[in-house]
């Protein structure tokens, strides 16, 4: 697991490279280097999990195909075997080592023969010119963030964006329509960001580029899974994740678990039980919350036998974390869990661990959210299921967000779509039922931009690689395959798994209502609590007004109703615009990128 980034057609000093790798060293602090030769660099940051003392990168160095690589190839030794029947050697077992060989040996399809998580960039100067392959897997669990100069024809890279404007020839302006995107999805889905010269490389995508070229891409298409039979689903179900947890249990590190206390995790716990002595996780907040699930936790950890370990936040200290939060994502993300995951990963790493399973992904793979089922039956009675749907993935509802906007604002908003076009089109309007279409959605746009960024940041922020056995190709095409009644069948959501399930977790856990991991930011954010007296301050309306989208008097109106009548919504629209203003002030006001993050200090 590593950090990686480069430049492509252009030139950057070695200060400048040096620079870029300083600024996403959390993620890799264990090694750093760099090789360069006219035109281009490649550099990284290692995390080392496998094979401590080797895993020098680039890997091939001195060879004819060089690469960088972040992530974890699960499959390396089964491809190190095959490829040293080809005659190539290696010089150490580090997942990442047999990158070149593959291409050598495949080409462009060598991705095709990966079976992990990565973003990687490999350089092949065979040619008459250098040529610069990079590479997405394909759910999105490794963001890699660029920034391409059609003028200059040159590119650069990294896998953060604070990283990335660290070289000087990428501008950190704000996109002009980035804030509704934002607000409309709680995070800018697609390949946009907040910065208008900064876009990130799609899921299961290869772009290649030849020195002084124009960059090609090809989306990769993931084999389909064979559908089981209806009565075998389930088990279908268990076995593949038995078979992928105890897979990514391997490690040169000590692995944890992070048990929320719902179905997810607690299966993901349960599994890696089976393997022999965990180590699991949670985190609650110090006081009394309502959606306090350490109790549910626990339950998971006694019913698997782990060693459990119970993290605390002060909520004194968020308005320190928002902002080491913020500035590890690079770009807000209003969901409230942000903070708590940046404090527990930390919490990880500090227990001496290194790798952490997680339970992400499961309700996009299996039919898992509220609004998944509502959307189906509204469907199914001919109502308008899209109105209800949007709202509810969007941090303020539609008709919220136009009253937040100043005239001008809204004006420049006129008759554009928040979510990318080709995204909207298919999900209103593409093949298959309403389920089936909100599902590539889902998977394919919300779930890559606004869980597994979030994790893999916020992990690495902490120099903890996460492990997410819900997005492994198997689980993912099988979850795909299964058809709309094996997934909300029944008024309940997702089916299937449940099923799975049974016999591995307490009975209060499988029953007990779904309600998200998060911070209850309806109760914190409250007259008197520093988080409020925080958000008040920066969202004065002097401030908004220098910034000229968002009207004060409105943002005061909610502040107002949060005071006197708090309920969800006012709740999440204020913390998303808190979110918003802490990233603006750190991304767009005076001082530029500033210094890392300085460490709060959290209770284990």
């Amino acid at each position: 697991m590593c950090r990686i980034h480069g430049y492509f057609n252009a030139v950057a000093t070695p200060h400048e490279m040096c620079t870029v790798a300083a600024l996403q060293r959390h993620g890799g602090p264990d090694a750093t280097g760099m090789t360069r030769a006219p035109g281009w660099g490649l550099g990284y940051d290692r995390l080392a999990v496998v094979d401590l003392d080797g895993g020098r990168q680039p890997y091939g160095l001195g060879s004819p195909v060089q690469a960088v690589f972040n992530g974890e190839i699960y499959n390396h030794d089964e491809l190190r075997r095959r490829l040293r029947a080809r005659g190539h050697t290696f010089a150490d077992r580090c997942d990442g080592n047999v990158l070149p060989a593959l291409y050598l040996e495949y080409g462009e399809d060598f991705t095709e023969h990966l079976d992990g998580m990565y973003a990687l960039a490999l350089v092949d100067r065979r040619g008459a010119v250098p040529r610069l392959v990079l590479a997405t897997d394909g759910i999105g669990m490794k963001p890699l963030y660029y920034r391409w100069d059609e003028a200059a024809r040159s590119l650069h890279f990294a896998s953060e964006i604070p990283a990335l404007l660290g070289f000087g020839a990428v501008g950190a302006r704000m996109r002009d329509t980035a804030l509704d995107a934002y607000l409309a999805t709680r995070t800018p889905f697609g390949e946009q960001t907040m910065f208008e010269d900064v876009e990130v490389l799609p899921p299961g995508t290869t772009l290649v580029c030849d020195l002084g070229g124009t960059p090609r891409r090809r989306h990769r298409v993931a084999a389909a899974a064979e559908l089981p039979e209806p009565d075998r689903a389930a088990d279908r179900v268990r076995d593949l994740l038995r078979e992928e947890v105890g897979r990514l249990l391997v490690a040169d590190v000590p692995v944890a678990l992070i048990t929320s206390g719902g179905l997810d995790s607690g299966l993901v716990t349960a599994l890696a039980a089976e393997h022999g002595p965990v180590h699991s996780f949670n985190i609650a907040y110090r006081g009394d919350w309502p959606f306090d699930e350490r109790h549910f936790a626990r339950a998971v950890a006694e019913h698997a036998g782990t060693e459990h370990h119970q993290v605390e936040i002060d909520p004194a200290a968020f308005p320190a974390l928002l902002e080491e939060t913020v500035g590890h994502l690079g770009q807000p993300n209003a969901d409230p869990i942000t903070v708590s995951t940046y404090a527990l990963f930390r919490a990880v790493r500090r227990a001496g661990f290194t790798v952490a399973l997680t339970g992400d992904a499961a309700d996009e793979v299996f039919g898992g959210y509220a609004r998944m089922q509502a959307a189906a039956l509204t469907a199914a009675s001919g109502g308008d299921w899209a109105t209800a749907y949007l709202d509810a993935l969007a941090a303020a509802p539609a008709a919220t967000r136009a009253g937040l906007y100043t005239d001008a604002y809204r004006d420049h908003l006129r008759d554009l779509s928040p979510l990318p076009e080709t995204a909207r089109e298919d999900l209103l309007h593409g093949p298959g039922s309403v389920l089936e279409r909100i599902t590539r959605f889902e998977l394919g746009h919300r779930l890559p931009a606004y869980h597994l960024r979030r994790v893999d940041h916020l992990s690495m922020a902490g120099s903890v690689e996460a492990r997410l056995p819900f997005c492994q190709r198997s689980v993912v095409a099988l979850g795909r395959a299964l058809p709309d009644a094996l997934r909300i069948g029944g008024g309940q959501p997702k089916r299937t798994l449940y099923a799975a399930a049974r016999g591995l977790l307490p009975d209060g856990v499988l029953t007990r209502p779904k309600q998200p991991f998060t911070l209850p930011v309806a109760a914190m954010l409250t007259p008197g609590t520093p988080l409020w007296e925080y958000a008040r301050d920066l969202l004065r309306p002097a401030r908004l007004a220098d910034d000229g989208r968002l009207d004060g008097a409105a943002v005061d109106a909610l502040f107002d109703a949060q005071a006197h009548r708090p309920d969800d919504t006012a709740a999440l629209t204020l913390w998303a615009l808190l979110v918003h203003e802490v990233w603006r002030e750190r991304f767009q006001g005076a001082g530029g990128l500033g210094a890392p993050p300085a460490p709060v200090a959290v209770a284990a």
